[in-house]
């Protein structure tokens, strides 16, 4: 049996796995899923439609996640919880109603690829308002609140209105206009993205490789919030490593991402270890989570500039110790290791992965566009 496989086994015993087998639908899990779209539903009671949840190696107690589907013309039964959670409608459209148990109603229109997150802890209700079924894919805390409180009753029936983070405003699932620099992060506080897989990325962010563009974004007050980033064609990111529980989805484009344990060191198949970096497969559709402390490297074998959405933590507005620790410092992914971060810059990464690389591209009659390399010792 494999650490991961140990692990997994671990968090089979915790209060959060129990309510998820109680639900009574299937559980996923693995480094990834090869197209969120494709998996095998079951009827769900309590919400209404038909479901599966995703529970993936790297996601360890930190965030959950599950994906749904309401029939067309029907819509999923209202519901509140004490924990955060960031929903992308994968197919279909309609409209969510939002609202806390004494105030007014309030309701949004959304279609394939909008993005947003209902406030902590008020009432909700995804309609499906087409001819065909609606699909999403929602990303939760729900493992670090059920774990810690371990009652299903307070989760979904706590009377507490966080007015803090939303008290009925106009506007509040309007595109959001506030963007400013934390850092070395673009910030984008907005709690709606009409299509997250068409929008223009504006802001480049070349300390992670050539041209490439990314943005986080804040929702609703929320600690458990993402970002978007594009590469170019014949380009990958450089490797990097930080806190468990971010999940990622491909929008655009095919590829694969590498993953090893930081004790592999940054350069795994020099020092005769090349046969515990994983490989990760993707294309539009794929969803993987990254395991806490391991390198993870992504790479664009495709025709097109890659998409790629990612739900983590790591806000800018309310930060949590447990994602600042793992990055060893503040910005630390975008720290070379050699500087005390958790970066590997090109120079210093392992030849065998660009090699690599290079020969997936011809496989698949794409030109290498990667800057020269001069490997240090």
């Amino acid at each position: 049996m494999s650490e991961m496989d140990d692990l997994m086994a671990a968090l089979q015993k915790t209060p959060y796995h129990h309510w998820m087998k109680d639900e009574g639908v299937p559980i996923a899990e693995g480094y990834g899923i090869e197209d969120a779209r494709q998996l095998k539903l079951a009827p769900w009671p309590r919400m209404g439609g038909r479901g599966s949840f995703i529970h993936l190696y790297g996601m360890e107690g930190l965030t959950g996640m599950y994906v749904a589907e309401i029939p067309p013309g029907d819509a999923l039964k209202p519901e509140k919880h004490l924990y955060e959670e960031v929903i992308c409608i994968l197919s279909g459209r309609g409209a969510t109603e939002v609202w806390q148990d004494e105030g007014e109603k309030q309701l949004f229109e959304w279609e394939p690829w909008s993005l947003f997150s209902p406030p902590l802890n008020t009432r909700h209700r995804l309609i499906n308002g087409g001819r065909e079924p609606v699909k999403f894919l929602a990303v939760t805390n729900a493992p670090l609140v059920m774990d810690i409180f371990h009652s299903v009753e307070f989760m979904f029936d706590c009377p507490r209105a966080f007015s803090d983070r939303y008290r009925g405003e106009d506007g509040y699932f309007s595109v959001g206009q506030k963007q400013y620099a934390v850092g070395m992060q673009s910030v984008w506080e907005t709690n709606f993205i009409p299509n997250v897989k068409e929008f223009g990325l504006r802001d480049d962010f070349f300390t992670k490789g050539p041209d490439i563009k990314l943005v986080q974004f804040e929702p609703c007050g929320n600690t458990l919030v993402g970002h978007v980033a594009d590469w170019p064609v014949g380009l990958y990111h450089k490797a990097h490593y930080h806190d468990a529980g971010a999940v990622l989805m491909i929008l655009r484009s095919q590829g694969y991402t590498l993953l090893w344990p930081k004790e592999l060191g940054i350069r795994p198949y020099e020092s005769g270890r090349g046969d515990e970096v994983v490989e990760v497969k993707w294309s539009e559709g794929a969803v993987l989570s990254p395991p806490g402390g391991w390198f993870h490297q992504h790479l664009n074998a495709g025709a097109e500039a890659a998409r790629q959405l990612a739900i983590r933590y790591g806000s800018r507005i309310h930060r949590t110790g447990f994602h600042l620790a793992a990055q060893r410092k503040i910005d630390g992914v975008y720290i070379s290791v050699k500087e005390g971060g958790t970066m590997i810059e090109y120079e210093d990464e392992d030849p065998e992965i660009q090699r690599q690389y290079e020969a997936a591209l011809k496989r698949t009659g794409v030109p290498c566009k990667m800057p020269p390399v001069r490997y240090s010792p």
